[in-house]
Parts: C-alpha cells; sequence; structure tokens
C-alpha cells in the first residue's frame, strides 16, 4: 500500500485533468490488487448493518483519499452521485453496479447498466458525466473493494454528492 500511495502522490504532482487523473489510478490500482497482501485486517472489517467505510489513507495535501469499502451479502448503497473522481477495484467478492441517468424533465430514474465486477477488476467515474449509480454486494460471500477518490474523505466524510430517491422507470 505503502508504494502505491507515493505512486499516487506523484501521479497528483503532474498538471492532469480528472478523466486522465482517474484512468492513471485505475492502471495502479490494477497493479496493487495483483499484489497479493494489500489491506490491514482491521480495513476488512464488516458492519452486520450497513456496508462498511473503513479510511486507509489521506494524502497530506488532501488531493485524494484511499478508502476500502467492505460488504455482507446483499448489503448495497443508496442510488447516488459523487462529488469527484473515483476509482474502484475489487479486492474480493462480487459488485454489482446499477448505473442510473436522471430524467429531470419527468424526475424519474432510468437504469442504463448493471456491471458485475469481480476480483481484480477495476473501474472508474467522472462527475458529472453520468456518475448516478448503486453498488451491492451480489454474492453470497464477504466483498471487500479499494477506493480512491479525489477528494479529502476525512475532511468530507463521504464522497457521495446527492442521494437519489426519485423512483426509477422501467426500460421496456
Amino acid at each position: 500500500m505503502r508504494d502505491f500511495v507515493a505512486d499516487l502522490e506523484r501521479m497528483h504532482s503532474a498538471d492532469i485533468g480528472p478523466e486522465t487523473r482517474a484512468e492513471q489510478a485505475a492502471r495502479r490500482l490494477e497493479k496493487l490488487l495483483r499484489s497479493g497482501d494489500v489491506l490491514d485486517a482491521r480495513h476488512m472489517e464488516p458492519d452486520p448493518e450497513a456496508y462498511r467505510q473503513h479510511l486507509v489513507h489521506v494524502d497530506p495535501e488532501g488531493r485524494f483519499s484511499v478508502v476500502s469499502l467492505v460488504w455482507l451479502p446483499g448489503q448495497e448503497t443508496p442510488v447516488h452521485s459523487h462529488v469527484c473522481w473515483c476509482v474502484v477495484g475489487v479486492l474480493t467478492g462480487q459488485e454489482e453496479e446499477i448505473r442510473y441517468h436522471f430524467d429531470a424533465d419527468e424526475r424519474v430514474l432510468v437504469e442504463t447498466g448493471t456491471e458485475r465486477n469481480a476480483p481484480g477488476e477495476v473501474c472508474w467515474l467522472v462527475p458529472p458525466e453520468e456518475d448516478i449509480h448503486k453498488v451491492r454486494n451480489c454474492g453470497d460471500t464477504l466483498a471487500v473493494s479499494i477506493h480512491v477518490y479525489g477528494a479529502n474523505i476525512a475532511e468530507l466524510g463521504t464522497s457521495i454528492n446527492r442521494v437519489y430517491t426519485e423512483p426509477v422507470r422501467a426500460v421496456v
């Protein structure tokens, strides 16, 4: 993890946009996931009530944060958008991401796709382009994922910008 964080710090010293930054962080996270012993046991502890967030590292300058999310089977996020770019890599288990588009005229969410991510798989998003989604543990074992956010999560508490409670329009 130390080398991963140092690599992210070097990456953040370059003058690049959020899309490029997320893509580069994703490549680095793929490498980290292949390295084996990634997280301390304390960052892999679940909560019986809801998915659990563990703050692993915050950049001293607040430019990024590394977080582990731990999910028991069936646990999920609400439908939400993000305050910043985000890169996610699955360490163990299976995660399902359901993406949505918000139809402001009709005030409904429209499902636009579903992805299942297995260990070693990495994805990313950059707001505001279609970053509305929910994530859940779709397997029958513990799921752990590593998230890199382009913000100081210790200060913000979360990367969630908005939780959507609007109805979902069925895709026909």
